[in-house]
């Protein structure tokens, strides 16, 4: 497969899916407050973003990017604009947090939890820069042309972010039962959870 040493990037690999980042953040935040089916699609949506950067990263366009102080600039502060979008929707919202009822139970639901999550990693630029800063430290040098090894690494840390993704849904399922019994717990906590969003937005914008 063109991989040096495949046990440590494995291992690494490991470690850094489970350091909480900014995706964590965002993944808890909208399992808490919208339960644990919403979770779910936002985990999906994250990582199918993180095999998107696989495929960009394979084709050299992550590399290009990172290059290009325009695109960067401009992905990053599409990336910031849509989070910070978010938060000041749900400061500003009167609706408590978790609602019961027809509303939530639309299709579309769903693919809106799998945009959020799509969007948000693939206008990260953090993460384009750890697959071409991490991923080339484990490839073969007579196969770092290659496509091949790229995308199987990035396959690999999709599979794993995802596990342990679900894991963190199963669990925050917990807390967001206990928030849809309390309205006023419901209606503070989305507050708070807006707050969260545009802090991250204003951290990627100043990045």
């Amino acid at each position: 497969m063109g991989i040096e040493n495949y046990i440590a990037f494995f291992t690494a690999t490991i470690l850094f899916v489970l350091t909480p980042g900014m995706e964590t953040i965002f993944l808890l935040n909208k399992s808490i407050s919208q339960g644990r089916k919403s979770g779910i699609y936002t985990n999906l949506g994250l990582n199918t973003g993180s095999l998107v950067h696989t495929l960009f990263g394979a084709l050299g366009l992550s590399i290009i990017v990172a290059k290009s102080a325009i695109l960067f600039a401009l992905i990053k502060y599409l990336g910031a604009a849509y989070l910070i979008y978010l938060g000041v929707t749900k400061v500003f919202s009167k609706k408590e947090l978790i609602q019961e009822g027809v509303e939530v139970q639309k299709k579309n639901s769903a693919k809106k939890d799998f945009k959020s999550g799509f969007i948000t990693n693939i206008l990260n630029p953090k993460v384009a820069l750890f697959f071409i800063a991490f991923f080339p430290q484990f490839i073969s040098p007579d196969k770092i042309e290659s496509p091949i090894p790229f995308i199987f690494m990035g396959v690999s840390y999709t599979i794993m972010n995802t596990v342990w993704y679900l894991f963190l849904v199963s669990f925050a399922g917990v807390f967001s039962r206990k928030v849809r019994e309390n309205q006023k717990i419901g209606i503070r906590m989305n507050k708070i959870s807006g707050a969260v969003f545009v802090l991250m937005g204003l951290q990627i914008a100043f990045m």
